[in-house]
């Protein structure tokens, strides 16, 4: 048999979904090839989207669009914002969802999209003819051709999983790896190395004494993930901390030798922001606790996951390390930790528009490209089904700048910089987190996605209508003066200094010690301003809030980020062969012909490329 389509999606987890449905959406006749069309979206680790650095990512994926953010709001049973005692530049978003109706919600949605067809298959063979990927062959004799195709197979490439000494092929637990396709890439010159990570036991509710942890309930504002939709719908659950012990390392330490990350079994590089139980022990050894974190799975099952004690010690190494801490003296589980081994490919051989410099027509995104994480593959996914279809229409790649949002500076460091361990998003990494805050994600990105076709307009005209309110709350204090004699009793009581002379409501609020909604519990009109219909009203007065308090620092950083714009500007690619430079360093001489950035912007973000080698680029390209 053989399909014909403009776009196929091998590969149906976070990055692939996003893909698939952003390619359709731009009109792209698409096909998202999975094996499994029950497991579609599956939370292979943690059942919950969000966090620090990656809750920003998937706001964007929502105002670009896409569905996690909708998907994680359908099926959200606890929501916190992160890092609320901090500024709001590093605010994140995270909730815990239902992994079950988190599947299905994802398939329903999938089986919406117009221009979208499933196929349950594997594929096993890239096609390719004179240096264009062309399609791809199944398992099941099945030929899809296609313009574009986008590889999105997680942790599935030759994956193997470890239990102590214990080996099973699999991508997943109980699921079959996929052992032929890798190699089918990598002859094309495409090069694969190994990458491991890890996941923890899954404990049986029953048998846990929650009155020896403490209970982490969630927030019951109106914050969610999506500006589209009312969040939470389902029963509110609580999480629940509690710590190792002394007892615990003790057991682990003894069986040292039997873990497959210290016995030579296991050669690849695992996560070095999310460390095995053992991993722990052997890094922090004067540490005598470690926080645990037990998180529901469902709002209707018994099955809950151990945050923070992934492992791949033997089976019983790891229930009778459990067995020492007092709130699981009786434990029981469904399924063990384990590790897993899989293939990834090399991202700095990719173009920032997620395809393969070698293979015109291939993309990559996800684990495949050596991140971690269920938000990095969906902002991988989602921009890589964007320039998929637009690749099929002959027009220009969308390229995410690096002060546009958190998945410009993730794909800018996968394809510039390269990975040498699983790649994890942080607020850290972005140098303009004041400009990247999770309230903005719309504002920065909702116009260009509605331009390029992928936004709906019913979502541009809910961003215009929240940038409206936003704009006049703003115009407001900007605009309405406050005089002593009506405010000082209130600010004395706020603790804070009573005023001399009347001054406009924003320079109060621009006052840290003040909030917009504690001013307008003692100014009338500024409380009448507030109030709007519109069921996320708190987040629109937050950014509006946000905007007046830090307006002084978004305008310094937006200043920095228009500077360096300047070398973003600049395109040296096809204008140098570096090897012949002699005027620039050994190492940069290296590092530039194997990157072969696009911009003089990339080029100074290269590793061993030093702020002269740039100037030398800077007095050529003059000449």
């Amino acid at each position: 048999m053989n399909f014909k389509y403009d776009v196929i999606v091998i590969g149906g987890g976070h990055a692939g979904c996003e893909a698939a449905c952003a390619a359709a959406r731009m009109g792209a006749k698409t096909c998202l090839v999975t094996m499994d069309m029950n497991k579609i979206g599956q939370m292979s680790c943690n059942p919950a989207v969000g966090g620090i650095a990656k809750g920003q990512i998937v706001r964007e994926i929502d105002a670009l669009g896409g569905e996690m953010a909708l998907v994680t709001d359908a099926t959200s049973i606890q929501f916190r914002m992160l890092n609320r005692g901090k500024g709001p530049a590093v605010w994140s978003p995270r909730a815990q969802c239902d992994r079950g109706k988190f599947i299905w919600e994802w398939r329903t949605r999938l089986d919406r999209v117009d221009n979208l067809d499933i196929w349950q298959d594997e594929a096993c063979e890239l096609l390719v003819e004179n240096g264009e990927a062309v399609g791809v062959e199944t398992v099941w004799g099945v030929t899809f051709r296609a313009k574009a195709l986008i590889i999105t197979a997680g942790t599935f490439l030759n994956g193997l999983m470890h239990v102590g000494r214990k080996k099973v092929p699999g991508g997943r637990c109980a699921e079959p790896a996929v052992l032929n396709f890798t190699e089918s890439i990598t002859r094309h010159g495409i090069t694969s190395e190994r990458m491991k990570t890890g996941t923890p036991v899954r404990i049986d509710r029953r048998s846990v004494h929650f009155e020896d942890m403490e209970c982490q309930p969630g927030e019951t504002d109106n914050h969610g993930f999506s500006y589209m939709t009312a969040p939470r719908h389902l029963k509110q659950l609580p999480c629940w901390t509690t710590y190792t012990n002394k007892e615990v390392h003790d057991t682990l330490r003894e069986a040292i030798a039997e873990s497959p990350l210290y016995n030579g079994q296991i050669q690849s590089t695992g996560p070095r922001y999310c460390p095995s139980i053992e991993t722990k022990l052997m890094t922090f050894p004067d540490k005598d606790q470690h926080p645990l974190f037990l998180e529901p799975e469902g709002e209707d099952t018994n099955e809950m996951y151990l945050n923070g004690f992934s492992s791949s010690m033997p089976m019983e190494v790891q229930l009778n390390a459990l067995k020492k801490i007092p709130a699981f003296r009786d434990i029981k589980v469904y399924r063990p930790g384990y590790a897993i081994e899989y293939d990834y490919f090399d991202p700095t051989q990719l173009k920032p528009s997620l395809e393969s410099k070698l293979v015109k027509g291939l993309f990559f995104a996800g684990q495949v490209n050596g991140t971690t994480g269920y938000e990095e593959a969906g902002g991988q996914g989602t921009m890589a089904g964007i320039n998929a279809a637009l690749l099929c229409s002959g027009s220009d790649p969308y390229i995410m700048k690096r002060d546009e949002g958190y998945i410009g500076v993730l794909i800018d460091d996968l394809t510039t910089k390269g990975v040498d361990e699983p790649y994890r998003m942080f607020t850290s990494r972005a140098e303009y987190r004041i400009l990247l805050r999770q309230d903005n994600a719309d504002a920065r990105l909702t116009e260009k996605s509605y331009n390029l076709g992928l936004a709906t307009r019913e979502r541009y005209d809910r961003w215009l209508t929240k940038k409206a309110e936003i704009d006049r709350i703003i115009s407001f204090c900007n605009s309405t003066n406050v005089k002593p004699r009506d405010i000082n009793a209130a600010l004395e009581s706020f603790g804070t200094t009573p005023l001399q002379f009347g001054t406009p409501i924003a320079s109060l609020i621009a006052r840290p010690q003040l909030g917009i909604k504690q001013l307008a519990s003692a100014i009338p009109t500024l409380q009448a301003a507030l109030d709007m219909n519109d069921e996320r009203k708190d987040e629109i007065v937050e950014a509006a809030e946000i905007l007046i308090k830090y307006d002084g620092y978004i305008k310094r950083e937006r200043q920095i980020a228009d500077k360096m714009h300047r070398l973003e500007d600049i395109r040296i690619k096809g204008h140098f062969r570096y090897e012949e430079l002699h005027e620039i360093s050994t190492e940069g001489r290296q590092k530039l012909s194997r990157i072969n950035p696009e911009t003089l912007g990339q080029a100074s973000r290269i590793p061993g490329v030093s702020p002269s080698d740039i100037n030398v680029l800077l007095v050529l390209m003059k000449r």
